[in-house]
């Protein structure tokens, strides 16, 4: 991949999280503002990005028709959109169904509870694999080169005190995990939120990953782990769909 490509990837990402000034971007990224300038009007002209009133730029409209486009060709979500509200149902709480996409795991669908809580969570963003329980599960199924080079993409960062920032640490709870087929979230991203999850699975291995997720004064971890034996079925579901 060219240098070029590679930086308008990283600018995108980093536009991605929040808007940002030219200023801004040009500090970040090493570069003159003129030359960030030109590299942003580039990505203006083809619809990557679009420039706000107060001079900030964020992601333009053609990223969200080729997601719409990406999503619709991911088959874990389709598998999982009947299920996942079904269970939405019963559950009551936010249901979270993440793909792993090549060597990137992503949410593909979200059907959230009343609550009104706003969660980091929104469909066709990246999962945090080390402090949610999607990623976990996924990470948990997966063996060999396959683990280690999404480990290996994994920035370790703290987010509660709770999350997991040591490779070991991590390593002997993906065992656990693998062992009891199950994940969970106990405040390790958003501390008054914690999660319970389940691997999907294909004929390929493992494909993806469902949640079940709740604000902590609302339903504690012990309350969502009663879900666990609906969730392996529904899991079972969307596999035997996937085939």
């Amino acid at each position: 991949m060219s240098q070029a490509v590679r930086r308008a990837g990283r600018i995108v990402d980093a536009i991605a999280e929040e808007a940002r000034s030219v200023a801004d971007l040009a500090n970040e990224f090493g570069l003159h503002r003129s030359t960030m300038f030109r590299e942003l009007k580039a990505l203006e002209e083809i619809g990557y990005v679009r420039k706000r009133g107060d001079a900030t730029y964020t992601l333009g409209m053609k990223l969200v028709s080729l997601g719409q486009q990406v999503l619709s060709q991911v088959s874990v979500r389709e598998a999982a959109s009947e299920p996942a509200r079904k269970m939405h149902a019963v559950t009551g709480n936010t249901v979270h169904v993440a793909a792993l996409i090549g060597d990137d795991v992503v949410y593909v669908d979200k059907v959230e509870d009343d609550s009104g809580v706003r969660m980091y969570s929104r469909v066709g963003a990246p999962v945090r694999l080390h402090c949610s329980g999607v990623g976990k599960a996924i990470l948990a199924s997966l063996r060999g080169q396959s683990r280690k080079r999404l480990l290996s993409r994994v920035s370790l960062d703290k987010y509660t005190s709770k999350t997991i920032t040591d490779q070991d640490e991590l390593e002997a709870e993906l065992e656990t995990i693998a062992d009891q087929g199950w994940a969970a979230d106990d405040g390790e991203f958003e501390d008054f939120v914690n999660c319970v999850a389940v691997p999907i699975t294909s004929s390929a291995g493992v494909v993806g990953a469902l949640s079940v997720t709740a604000i902590r004064m609302v339903n504690t971890l012990e309350d969502l782990k009663e879900f666990l034996p609906l969730m392996k079925r529904v899991s079972g579901q969307i596999s035997r769909t996937l085939g």
